[in-house]
């Protein structure tokens, strides 16, 4: 691996790692029913806009971040075809938060777009 792909490879981490916790929300508050973490996952993957992609480890331990923080709840329930499943869904915090987050992401995207020379 070159010095340019370890870069790239290390600053799109950083990247991800800074809007995750936004992304799963968003995700959470568009979601018509509770949602278990391999459809989240499948969901991310399947997204047109080509987003980075976001490996399905890595969302679990943010999934239980943000209902550590109230933000989501969760339950489990069988399933047949295998272990039970933790489905999770937004709370009504979350969604406040998300809407905080929103506006957040939207001023620091503003900024960079405009240091970089962007609209």
């Amino acid at each position: 691996m070159t010095e340019i792909n370890v870069l790239n490879k290390k600053f799109q981490k950083e990247i991800n790692s800074g809007v995750t916790s936004l992304v799963l929300l968003s995700v959470m508050a568009q979601a018509e029913e509770p949602l278990y973490g391999y459809q989240i996952a499948k969901q991310l993957s399947n997204d047109e806009q080509n987003a980075p992609a976001m490996k399905q480890g890595a969302l679990y331990p943010v999934l239980r971040s943000l209902e550590k923080g109230s933000l989501l709840k969760s339950m489990v329930e069988p399933s047949a075809s295998g272990p039970p499943r933790r489905y999770y869904s937004i709370t009504s915090n979350g969604r406040k938060i998300l809407t905080e987050w929103i506006k957040l992401w939207e001023k620091t995207k503003s900024f960079v777009d405009n240091t970089l020379g962007g609209e």
